[in-house]
């Protein structure tokens, strides 16, 4: 690029207001890079340092308080170059690069606030997922910007290569948007195949209107059961039971109604559109619906007893812990986080080392003490201490305190 030949005689002789006008000059040309240099040079000059440093010369360690102290200031304004590059590079449609540089800072509020203001297009589709799924900074319009762009299938596939190990909030941010995305696409499927087949199944025209505008899915197939008689269905059957089966981290109780339904859609399916899970949940949409009908207050004894029955006779070795992790996840969920820490001490696997599960048992043992029990926590001290793990022990004894 290059510059107006009058600018060098209308810059400064003074070094720190030249490096001020320079500064003023990339921000006003939207130069980025130039302006993290620029910013960088006037840190070094503010602190006595050359403003460009000799490659050659050998880095030493602060000693002194002052030197400590000097480093520590260019750190941080090393960190604001970053932030205002980064911030300049993003609002000029620069994604991957203006994260890159937001990344040291760990601002991950600056960045959200930055992409809000940055429409999702096919141009920069891979960045912004990239950046608000993958590095966490919007993970929900990450996520809902895949469904629209990639569609269900591929949004299932990115849940279990790429979520499904991630923590349990992330998990449930995913799981909400694909819920709600499959069960609002069903659901007007659903309504206009009433409004459709209605008349020819001995539905007036006014019952067609009232319920097809305010009955929800489960209402309206428990209500027509011709609507599924015929042995059709609406939606990929595969990506209902994906849905059904990630919804279970899900604590929202509209959004557990919302996943009922649709086991309740997927129990009339024909039987070649049932498809078989993994335990605790092989009878995929039985078992999947009295989960979610324990969660909404529904049979809660009854559904405990099945999950129970299954956590206590499958075997971990075949199977895994899964029908284990089922039931104690449900207890907890119910509100009796005491008995859910009693039978994780008791079933747990004994391969199962005690530091992969102890946040999830302190976190239960807090809610009971909560709840006026304290003999978990006194439970859980003797089985870490028993396990030998005196780290876990020694948590413990705050919790205690």
């Amino acid at each position: 690029m290059s510059l107006d030949p009058q600018l060098l005689t209308r810059l400064s002789t003074d070094p720190a207001k030249r490096i001020d006008e320079v500064i003023a000059h990339y921000r006003r040309e939207r130069q980025p890079v130039e302006l993290f240099e620029a910013l960088k040079m006037k840190s070094r000059l503010a602190h006595g340092l050359p403003m460009i440093a000799d490659p050659d010369e050998p880095l030493a360690p602060a000693k002194t308080d002052a030197e400590k102290q000097r480093e520590r200031a260019l750190e941080e304004d090393l960190l604001d170059a970053c932030r205002q590059a980064g911030a300049m590079l993003i609002q000029d449609g620069r994604i991957a690069e203006g994260w890159m540089y937001l990344r040291p800072t760990g601002d991950t509020e600056l960045a959200k606030r930055l992409l809000e203001d940055v429409e999702i297009d096919d141009d920069n589709y891979d960045e912004m997922t990239q950046v608000l799924l993958h590095e966490s900074i919007d993970l929900r319009r990450g996520y809902n910007a895949v469904l629209k762009h990639q569609g269900t299938c591929n949004s299932i596939t990115l849940y279990d290569q790429a979520i499904a190990t991630r923590s349990r909030g992330d998990r449930q941010i995913a799981a909400e948007c694909l819920l709600t995305s499959f069960y609002n696409e069903l659901l007007s499927l659903v309504r206009d195949d009433f409004r459709n087949r209605g008349s020819e199944n001995g539905v007036s025209a006014e019952t067609i209107e009232e319920d097809a505008a305010n009955l929800n899915l489960g209402e309206l197939i428990a209500k027509h059961k011709w609507i599924l008689g015929g042995g059709g269905y609406h939606l990929d059957t595969t990506h209902l039971s994906s849905t059904v089966r990630f919804a279970t981290v899900i604590d929202d109780r509209e959004m557990i109604d919302q996943a009922l339904q649709l086991c309740q859609y997927g129990r009339r399916l024909p039987s070649d559109f049932q498809y078989p899970g993994e335990e605790p949940f092989v009878d995929f949409y039985p078992a999947h619906s009295a989960f979610f009908s324990a969660l909404l207050g529904q049979s809660v004894d009854t559904s405990l007893r099945m999950f129970e029955q299954k956590a206590r006779t499958v075997d971990v070795n075949v199977a895994g812990a899964g029908a284990i992790e089922t039931y104690i996840d449900l207890l907890d969920r119910v509100g009796r986080p005491a008995e859910a820490l009693r039978a994780a001490i008791e079933l747990f696997p004994d391969d199962v080392p005690v530091q992969r599960v102890l946040p999830e048992l302190l976190a239960m043992a807090r809610r009971a003490k909560q709840a006026g029990d304290t003999s978990g926590l006194e439970a859980l001290e003797q089985f870490c201490f028993e396990r030998a793990d005196l780290l876990a022990v020694a948590a413990i004894a705050a919790e205690k305190a």
